[in-house]
């Protein structure tokens, strides 16, 4: 099958501190992986070389089957807009409504002047598919409230939204649930998977949360200090190796990448 990311020996630092630490990575097309392990072990930071957010200081990375490498700024915005990213805190404009901060996901296929136009006069066909995307999601009523008046819950599928607009072949999601309760976090876990797999995209979530990451992805890479210490499916890795990934000690605890 092929490739969406492959990363060969990558690493990326934070001045001394080694955030991924020669870390090597393939993940296929249509793929649902979830990245867990202990808060600073490096996932925000692999899912930020994975987006081309962050460049390794060593090693390489590949899209789709193309190093990165060889792509200038105006190409690279093109590849980078295959891809849609959930940043941990959404990364949704509080103060304009549902439907503004959707039709920004497209932002990266569209011109700047283009972007802000359909900010302010979306066109029928944008304000028809969005409110498509927001039944599936399950807020269609909230095509026109202002985003910051909206639940925890209702805000992350508004990211969600606002990423399946886009049309992405893949979405990386940066704990998307970590600001909400549990149950809501199983709604929006199990959403994603259910949209992954109805449009074939890949899915890559990093999570805190061990049981949603077993029950919804049929594939788990685990991190620690900046290294894969797992990646199985999730009914084959023994509870001893689980208890050992998240088993800190003192001078982990003081890291966050």
């Amino acid at each position: 099958m092929p490739r969406a990311f492959q990363v060969e020996n990558i690493t990326c630092r934070f001045g001394e501190l080694a955030a991924v630490d020669d870390v090597s990575l393939e993940i296929s097309e249509g793929e649902r992986v979830a990245l867990i392990g202990p808060s600073g072990s490096g996932k925000t930071t692999l899912l930020r070389t994975l987006n081309t957010m962050r460049a390794p200081v060593s090693g390489t990375v590949s899209l789709f089957g193309d190093s990165v490498l060889q792509f200038g700024a105006r190409d690279l915005r093109k590849l980078r807009s295959r891809i849609a990213f959930i940043p941990q805190h959404l990364g949704l404009v509080p103060n304009i409504s549902v439907l503004q901060n959707v039709i920004l996901g497209r932002g990266g296929k569209r011109s700047t002047l283009r972007s802000l136009r359909d900010m302010i006069f979306p066109s029928k066909e944008d304000v028809r598919e969005i409110h498509e995307i927001l039944d599936r999601v399950g807020i269609e009523e909230k095509l026109y409230a202002r985003t910051d008046q909206l639940s925890g819950g209702q805000q992350q599928r508004v990211a969600i939204a606002r990423a399946l607009f886009q049309k992405p072949e893949a979405i990386l999601a940066d704990e998307p649930v970590s600001a909400v309760d549990p149950a809501r976090a199983r709604d929006t876990v199990q959403l994603l998977s259910t949209l992954s797999k109805e449009e074939n995209f890949t899915l890559v979530v990093s999570l805190h949360n061990l049981e949603l990451a077993r029950e919804f992805f049929p594939r788990l890479v685990g991190l620690r200090s900046g290294k894969i210490v797992v990646d199985a499916a999730p009914e084959t890795i023994p509870e001893s190796d689980m208890k050992a990934l998240y088993e800190l000690t003192e001078s982990e605890m003081m890291t966050d990448a």
